[in-house]
């Protein structure tokens, strides 16, 4: 497994962990931009990438991973090697295991926001929470693993300011994907029918 790690000054750097001795480290989960938006594993490899759109959430991770204590952390478009099949289809094959173990899941919201255009004072709670339900993030065909593989999955806004996590915000993610409040609140998968599984 590929991770960054934290160097100081808001700076970080590529380091390949085998096996299951792998230190504590957040997890991103997003909506990809534009191919040509995103910042790749290439892209960190040859030291480019940070006017792209993308690196807005790497800055992001950095803050919310130090702020954690924590000096790793994941994010899918640059820590796979995209042009390597075999890594890639090793990459999909970890996913669930890789978002279990994180310490935390970050996810973040690229349209959603907190700020009313237009006007300097917040958005009220209603306002983004329709926006949060809404988000393009719920349509996403990972969404379902990335909800619910994490321990703790805590959602931010584009502006990178908490919204609450995937126990505060319950009932709307309920209502939104329709996966049941028992399961997003961590009760075992075993626990529920294959129907109930593949609703």
């Amino acid at each position: 497994m590929r991770l960054l790690r934290l160097e100081g000054g808001g700076e970080f750097s590529l380091v390949e962990y085998v096996g299951r001795n792998i230190p504590q480290y957040a997890i991103l989960s997003h909506t990809w931009g534009a191919d040509h938006e995103e910042v790749t594993f290439r892209d960190l490899t040859k030291g480019i990438g940070k006017s792209k759109a993308g690196y807005r959430k790497l800055t992001f991770c950095t803050k919310r991973a130090a702020h954690n204590g924590l000096q790793f952390f994941w994010v899918d478009t640059c820590c796979i090697d995209k042009s390597s099949s075999a890594e890639l289809s090793e990459a999909v094959n970890s996913m669930f295991q890789w978002y279990h173990r994180a310490y935390k899941c970050y996810v973040y919201l690229s349209d959603v926001s907190i700020s009313c255009s237009g006007r300097s004072d917040l958005c009220s709670q209603q306002t983004w929470k329709l926006a949060f339900q809404r988000s393009r993030w719920f349509t996403r065909g990972w969404t379902l693993q990335e909800l619910l593989a994490p321990k703790s999955v805590e959602f931010f806004s584009i502006e990178g300011e908490q919204l609450g996590d995937k126990i505060s915000l319950v009932q709307e993610i309920h209502d939104t994907t329709g996966i049941s409040v028992q399961a997003l609140q961590g009760s075992p998968l075993s626990q529920f029918s294959v129907d109930e599984r593949m609703s």
